[in-house]
């Protein structure tokens, strides 16, 4: 079976990100895989461990994804991918990203293609549905569990908190959400290991693409951290008291009422 995994590097969320003339300034940041990435490489591992075949991890970016490319590599996934836009596109979307892919993956003969279901810097989802598009096969979104068995798959997604099953069949590509799995941290051998697996770099022009097949839809007008949050306020005294204060705090200050 033909496994590809849709990988992006992505800034962490739990550490400090800061701004630089509207852009996140790199130099300061700490890049991992994208988490939801994380369980699209966890599923296809033990997919093909069940199934025979082979995982290959794509990724779309810059030379840095290398190091989360052979951070999958170490964790079970048999090749890697690194599509290199650096010297071609400096504002890429999410189109920009399919479009590539889409065209990587044209005459692999994917029997499945595995994405998170988000990014956690741009939280579109789209990229995923896109390829899908591109290469007209059908895809699912935010799967929590996958079956397969004689070409057959049966696949439980996330519906807002509730659940749906679906049946369908190879080619496909489905999206994973949490709850899929639990990834595995790779291990010392494999780590090691990794470092001899096969891992190819292509440009835009290896693909046939030239910059203005790939230009962005989108336009990004501003980037900007959230707010600081005050520190909340603690009413104390008479219940009927503090009912009073509340009422004016939300008419006064929050502006609710």
């Amino acid at each position: 079976m033909n496994i590809y995994v849709l990988l992006k590097r992505t800034f962490d969320t739990e550490e400090k990100i800061t701004l630089s003339n509207g852009k996140i300034n790199e130099d300061g940041a700490e890049f991992i895989i994208n988490p939801y990435d994380e369980y699209a490489v966890e599923e296809a591992i033990q997919v093909r461990d069940a199934q025979g075949g082979e995982v290959t991890v794509i990724s779309v970016g810059s030379e840095e994804a290398e190091k989360q490319l052979r951070t999958a590599l170490a964790m079970g996934a048999d090749k890697a991918v690194l599509i290199n836009i650096e010297d071609d596109i400096e504002n890429g979307d999410q189109f920009t990203t399919a479009k590539i892919i889409g065209e990587y993956l044209k005459d692999k003969s994917a029997d499945l293609i595995i994405a998170g279901n988000v990014a956690i810097d741009g939280g579109s989802g789209q990229v995923g549905p896109r390829v899908a598009e591109i290469l007209e096969i059908p895809y699912i979104t935010t799967i929590t569990k996958l079956d397969i068995a004689d070409g057959n798959v049966s696949v439980i997604r996330d519906v807002e908190g509730d659940s749906e099953t679906i049946e369908a069949s190879l080619p496909l590509l489905v999206t994973a959400q949490q709850g899929l799995n639990e990834p595995r941290y790779p291990s010392l051998p494999g780590i090691m290991k990794a470092k001899k697996k096969p891992l190819e770099e292509l440009e835009l022009d290896d693909l046939d693409l030239e910059e203005d097949d790939v230009e962005a839809k989108t336009k990004t007008i501003e980037i900007y951290l959230p707010a600081k949050k005050e520190a909340g306020k603690v009413l104390s005294g008479e219940i009927g008291d503090q009912v009073s204060e509340l009422v004016q705090l939300l008419r006064s200050e929050a502006k609710v009422i």
